[in-house]
């Protein structure tokens, strides 16, 4: 059974502390009410709180004075301000001075519950982050890992398996659509693993010419073609003890499929020009957006290296399987974008949530962190709204598929657009159906019954 959390109220007018404490006990708070500031710190000298709601103006000691208080001896305990017409001027102040909102009086218990239960999942975000930070730090880890936030199932499989492969020498084959984060997961893998204090070299496949790709790689003898003016190491003997990435490995040429093979294969490169092998110790982890089967079928790929790539897949889930993540990364990127671009925007409005939500993000995070990044910049408050939002995202001119043209009837295009809406919330929840029929606002029964009407799989 998860713990009680503590709130405590500060008011000098007995009515509202009344009220208050009543409705917050009956939602489930442990609460406790004082008249002032002072009354307020000798209630914290004795116990800490999760939650200090607290007036602008009392007697003794004020709001103001309260957080301060607050911060210094407990920074993580939330803060919330309430404040009557005349003060909300002051309530902005301890807002930008930490506090976590404000609230407006009068105003109705349940708004207040509202707000306590937004600061909670802030709350749990961040505690989710430290814990997601300790626990990769502890085996190594460091860096930013926003992309590997959430937890829907998908995501703390990808986390699980993570941990599991990261000790090991073991190729990897990371897979996934573009934005992600391919390249977030290997250097996260490398830095849990026992070289971690070696280096991480990261070679995209499709950036360079093919007819360089070679030397980048295995590196080149002094005069072995023109511009070869001196001896130089390649990538793989830059990794060496550590780890080479080698994104969009799908769009490597067939020829320098063959020396990878031989290079997975004996642990020993040839520099080009050079008559002799050199050994190195790397960790391959590889990376695509290509179906590299496939490519294989198609023959643009050699099936022998994929199968040496591919000894540990690992499949990144785009965003739109990852059921429920997208609130939780969107808040997560709010707080980091923040503090990159310098201006501080505490939240969204419900329906902006909403709007994110229910975006199909074909992008990815990439595209998520691109488009809050945008509203932060446009938003004029301190809140972004749905009219922040960039038009593609707020007003998306996607029309459903499968509808027929020319002369039909109303009854088939709604059977058309319920059964591509049912598809849709079958694959934004991974095949849920439990979880589907919540998004489509309908009982799992009737969603059963459709599907077999509609014969959906």
């Amino acid at each position: 059974m998860s713990r009680r959390r503590s709130v405590l109220v500060v008011d000098d007018e007995e009515g509202l502390r009344h009220v208050l404490t009543l409705f917050l006990e009956e939602n489930g708070y442990e609460t406790r009410a004082v008249a002032d500031g002072q009354a307020a710190i000798a209630e914290l000298d004795k116990t800490g709180f999760d939650v200090v709601i607290t007036d602008v103006r009392m007697p003794k000691v004020g709001g103001l004075e309260l957080l301060e208080e607050v911060r210094s001896r407990t920074p993580d305990t939330t803060v919330i301000v309430m404040s009557a017409y005349g003060t909300q001027d002051t309530a902005l102040e301890a807002v930008r001075r930490g506090a976590y909102d404000y609230i407006s009086k009068p105003f109705k218990p349940d708004e207040m519950v509202l707000l306590l239960r937004k600061a909670e999942e802030r709350e749990l975000l961040r505690a989710e982050n430290r814990r997601l930070r300790a626990e990769l730090a502890e085996r190594g880890g460091g860096g930013d890992f926003s992309q590997l936030i959430g937890e829907s199932a998908p995501m703390k499989a990808v986390r699980g398996k993570m941990l599991r492969i990261s000790e090991y020498k073991t190729t990897v084959l990371v897979t996934g659509e573009s934005g992600t984060g391919k390249e977030l997961v290997a250097r996260a893998v490398h830095s849990l693993s026992p070289r971690k204090d070696k280096p991480f070299v990261p070679l995209n496949c499709g950036a360079i010419p093919e007819a360089l790709m070679e030397s980048e790689l295995f590196g080149h003898m002094k005069g072995s073609f023109t511009d070869a003016h001196s001896n130089r190491r390649g990538l793989a003997e830059e990794a060496d003890g550590g780890t080479l990435f080698l994104d969009e490995v799908g769009e490597l040429p067939l020829q320098l499929q063959v020396k990878l093979l031989r290079f997975l294969q004996e642990e020993e490169i040839r520099p080009v020009g050079s008559s002799k092998d050199l050994g190195v110790d790397v960790r391959v982890i590889a990376a695509t957006a290509r179906d590299l089967g496939e490519e294989v079928r198609e023959g643009r790929f050699r099936e022998d290296l994929f199968y040496r790539l591919n000894v540990i897949p690992l499949r990144l889930p785009p965003l739109r399987e990852r059921d429920g993540d997208v609130p939780r990364l969107a808040l997560y990127l709010l707080e980091r974008l923040g503090k990159r671009i310098g201006k501080d925007v505490r939240g969204f409005s419900d329906e902006a949530l909403s709007v994110l939500d229910n975006h199909p993000w074909p992008g990815n995070v990439r595209e998520l962190e691109n488009c809050i990044e945008q509203a932060m910049v446009l938003c004029e408050g301190d809140v972004i709204q749905v009219s922040d939002l960039p038009e593609k995202v707020r007003m998306p001119s996607r029309p459903l598929p499968g509808v027929p043209e020319g002369d039909i009837s109303l009854k088939q295009a709604v059977r058309h657009v319920e059964a591509e809406m049912i598809r849709r919330a079958l694959d934004r929840t991974g095949g849920n159906r439990t979880r589907a029929a919540e998004r489509l606002d309908i009982s799992h029964r009737a969603l059963l019954y459709k599907l077999k009407n509609y014969g959906i799989s």
